[in-house]
């Protein structure tokens, strides 16, 4: 879940810092406040597009970390771990943006792309809004909802498994059984490529070395100058400490002057130890211009070799592992084309199996998951809503990844309008509350830790605000609720109140972000309720809200 968020010079934030926890947590302000800069912000670590506008003006640059609780998060810890970015139990993501337009991206203080950026956040958090990264409107992630609420993962990723297997078995078999002149040629190039991969001769970890060896010799000019610097001031104040010592022996035997004595003798001795301690430092620094030429010169020869194979250069041994394989599968040539023949017919055969459950299973969800989503969405004012998951069986019988139907949610907000998929239909209000509405009934199934809920109240108030602030408050035990509002009937049902304001001068504005305790939730949700003037009718109303959630 997320549990902290840094932001500063980021539009009118100066610096912000907050503690997020468990629960709901409700971000309510005045209108303008900017109660969805953090929003904004937090997208940007999730790899959204980075706009100059958006730093501070008279700011050199714009940075939002946000950091992440995963120890029970298997998914997100292994996607870090796959690629050696995991660092214990949270997980930061940290963004940079110039005022020049520059952006730079970072996953645990390493440096990394917008897409990594992206496809980590999509196990991290889910936001419900008209943002980009609404998740429910990813196809891949209506299939998946549903296969957790049918209790069928296990059997998904069998069916993925088998089809996959199969595919690559196809790919292997029609490139044995293909016209002869092709597999020689195929068998020509690969050879050549082995060749040249070969020839390049690329260690284990090399790459790693030769980047290293290039940024330190590049740089060792500057590091040689600070360290001499660095070297003189050592020099310059252990002698300054070893003239003080000498004055003060002829002190008096005070403790006071014991103790000075004593403090400078320490310091001259540590001063010592560190410059002999710089000086071995410079002595193991060469400034060697040939060996800064050499090291260059053979990254760029990996560099060429890998953008000739349309890769990147820590994907060079895998390439070659791999070409080396399937030269060897191709020396072997006809021997096994029966044997992969009887694999294919085995592999087709479970996947039929398995595919075949995993339809009938997924059929019989669809059906509760649509009725139970739309008693939800009824108790949400949209009793003319029409949901429904298309299951499409597809035009082949071949083995596929995603099993033997595509999967999609449709939505139809107009009595007589057909369904249409959820992002060509529905507005950014009425798609938060049909996310709600299906995150509600599937939660129990399944959901990511942490949930963003903006918007969710447009268009609505009264009773339905109510049992909308109750759904997230219940949506908030099985993961982490965070929700933008500004009606008091969704704010009295947090766990924790957050208050946005913004206060201005003639030179610039500025947004505060503050956690409320007992009496300021009350005065907030009553200035909610019955506008700024507060009276005691609207602030008894506003702790009479609050009990209720509380005791609800």
């Amino acid at each position: 879940m997320l549990t902290h968020i840094h932001i500063s010079d980021y539009t009118i934030v100066d610096t912000l810092d907050m503690e997020f926890h468990d629960g709901m947590t409700v971000i309510t302000g005045e209108t303008g406040a900017g109660k969805s800069i953090m929003l904004d912000a937090l997208g940007l670590c999730l790899g959204d597009r980075a706009d100059p506008k958006a730093v501070r003006s008279g700011s050199e640059r714009a940075e939002v970390t946000a950091t992440f609780a995963i120890a029970d998060n298997a998914a997100a810890t292994a996607w870090l771990r796959a690629r050696d970015l995991d660092h214990g139990d949270e997980c930061l993501l940290r963004r940079v943006v110039t005022a020049e337009g520059r952006s730079r991206a970072y996953i645990n203080g390493s440096a990394s792309t917008l897409q990594d950026c992206a496809e980590l956040g999509e196990l991290l958090i889910d936001i419900h809004s008209q943002h980009a990264h609404q998740s429910l409107l990813r196809k891949p992630v209506q299939r998946a909802m549903l296969d957790a609420f049918a209790g069928q993962q296990a059997l998904a990723r069998r069916v993925e498994q088998a089809a996959s297997d199969w595919l690559r078995g196809q790919r292997e078999l029609a490139m044995l059984t293909g016209n002869r002149d092709e597999a020689t040629a195929r068998a020509q190039l690969l050879a050549y490529q082995v060749d040249e991969l070969e020839q390049l001769g690329l260690r284990e970890g090399e790459l790693e070395e030769l980047e290293r060896d290039q940024s330190l010799l590049a740089n060792a000019e500057d590091i040689l100058q600070g360290a001499h610097q660095a070297l003189e001031i050592c020099e310059e104040q252990a002698g300054s400490a070893r003239h003080a010592l000498q004055l003060m022996r002829v002190a008096s035997g005070s403790k006071t002057a014991d103790n000075a004595r004593s403090l400078l003798d320490s310091a001259a001795i540590q001063l010592e130890e560190a410059r002999r301690e710089i000086q071995r430092y410079i002595d193991s620094i060469e400034i060697d211009p040939e060996r800064l030429a050499e090291v260059e010169k053979r990254l760029e020869q990996l560099h060429d070799v890998a953008r000739k194979h349309r890769i990147k250069p820590p994907q060079l041994l895998e390439l070659q592992a791999g070409l080396q394989e399937e030269l060897a599968g191709l020396a072997q040539g006809g021997q096994r084309i029966e044997e992969l023949q009887r694999e294919l017919d085995a592999l087709a055969e479970s996947y039929r199996k398995d595919a075949t459950r995993l339809s009938k299973e997924r059929a019989k969800a669809a059906g509760d998951l649509v009725a139970r989503a739309t008693e939800v969405l009824h108790t949400l004012a949209m009793a003319d809503c029409r949901f429904d998951i298309a299951l499409t069986p597809r035009e082949t019988r071949a083995p596929h990844s995603h099993g033997a139907e595509d999967i999609e949610f449709l939505i139809s907000t107009n009595p007589g309008s057909a369904p249409q998929p959820l992002g060509k239909i529905a507005s950014g209000g009425e798609l938060s509350r049909i996310s709600l509405a299906i995150q509600v009934v599937t939660a129990k199934s399944g959901t990511l830790p942490s949930m963003v809920f903006d918007e969710v109240d447009v268009g609505i108030g009264g009773a339905v605000a109510e049992v909308v602030g109750r759904l997230l408050r219940g949506l908030a035990a099985e993961a982490q609720v965070l929700c933008v509002t500004h009606l008091p009937q969704v704010a009295s049902q947090g766990h924790r109140h957050l208050l946005v304001s913004k206060t201005s001068d003639k030179t610039a504005a500025w947004t505060r972000m503050t956690a409320l305790e007992d009496d300021q939730r009350a005065q907030e949700i009553a200035r909610m309720l019955g506008g700024v003037k507060l009276t005691e009718q609207s602030l008894a109303h506003a702790r009479e809200m609050l009990r209720d959630a509380e005791g609800a």
